[in-house]
């Protein structure tokens, strides 16, 4: 397996890798034959495994496999998972070659990183954890997700956030090891769950629980638009609207790749929405529009479907009256 790129089938096949190479490196891409970022991706990976011969890359179909997708949240490609001795230890989403190669090399050396290589990598991961506390207002770090809270500690937090209405955004610390240890530092503050407004660390639940005792919460954290007004909002945003998984320039699943060409090739101009980006409205339009898979087209804040119906209308000579309102 030195300098190649190995591929997986099945989920057996990747434990199988897992295990095999045990004690060493295994860095899965999960990738689509239908992105040209995967392409490019597996590219540099060929590049990375001829370098590192002691490192296993694993090519595994993000789309053949939705068992072993589903169980480590892969949601858009390329993805890319980072194991050691069986356990996942890191996650890049994106074609970032750069943040690839980098992470790598990072897990390769572990902590034999000399001064100088050390003092630039901790640059790198403040910028970020500059950039991730002021992504939103308000952010939260915590462990899961406000859907699926992965500690009793970020359940309460989440609940009093909600009861309050508070708008937030999240990040899950289960995803990042590095985001996970690099903030503590970053914060002096050792535990998790962490909010920050305004970039401003606040504290975590017993703060937060003080915050709301004395009234000072609802006065400090900003207020959350109703999610149907934001929704209406959204799907009026243009007589057009597409909410996919990605964007024009890069849709990140093959459904949405397939509606993008045929939007584009009727002429009529269009605005998307990517729903990876909030998960509040990627859950919250499921509800609203009753439909319960993406991509969703509007027309004049009317939901006419997904690719399907999408496809249906192109066919009958449909689709041009529908984008254009006659219909």
């Amino acid at each position: 397996m030195a300098g190649a790129v190995a591929a997986a089938g099945s989920a057996e096949q990747l434990q199988e890798l897992l295990q095999l190479r045990d004690r060493s490196l295994v860095v899965v891409h999960f990738w689509a034959p239908w992105a040209p970022q995967c392409a490019q991706m597996n590219e540099v990976m060929a590049a990375l495994a001829k370098e590192h011969t002691q490192v296993t890359f694993v090519q595994l179909e993000a789309e053949a496999v939705p068992e072993v997708s589903e169980k480590y949240g892969i949601s858009s490609v390329p993805t890319f998972l980072f194991f050691k001795n069986s356990q996942k230890v890191d996650r890049l989403d994106g074609a970032h070659a750069p943040e690839l190669t980098k992470k790598v090399q990072r897990h390769i050396s572990g902590t034999s990183l000399s001064p100088s290589s050390s003092d630039s990598a901790k640059e790198d991961l403040n910028a970020r954890l500059k950039k991730l506390i002021n992504a939103a207002p308000c952010m939260l770090f915590m462990k899961g997700s406000p859907k699926e809270p992965r500690c009793g500690f970020s359940k309460q937090i989440v609940e009093i956030l909600n009861k309050h209405g508070v708008s937030f955004s999240s990040f899950d610390i289960f995803s990042d090891e590095e985001v996970r240890q690099g903030l503590k530092t970053y914060s002096n503050w050792p535990t998790y769950p962490q909010l920050y407004v305004n970039g401003e660390l606040i504290g975590g639940l017993d703060i937060i629980k003080e915050l709301e005792a004395s009234g000072e919460l609802d006065t400090i954290c900003p207020k959350a638009q109703k999610l149907e007004d934001r929704l209406k909002s959204l799907i009026n945003k243009a007589p057009v609207m597409l909410f996919m998984k990605g964007n024009k320039q890069m849709a990140k699943c093959g459904f949405s790749k397939q509606i993008i060409e045929i939007m584009n090739n009727t002429g009529i101009d269009y605005e998307t929405f990517d729903i990876l980006e909030d998960e509040e409205v990627r859950q919250g339009l499921k509800t609203f529009s009753n439909w319960p898979t993406y991509p969703q087209l509007y027309v004049k804040g009317e939901l006419v479907g997904g690719l399907d119906i999408v496809k249906e209308l192109k066919e009958s000579g449909e689709l041009l009256p529908v984008l254009k309102g006659e219909n």
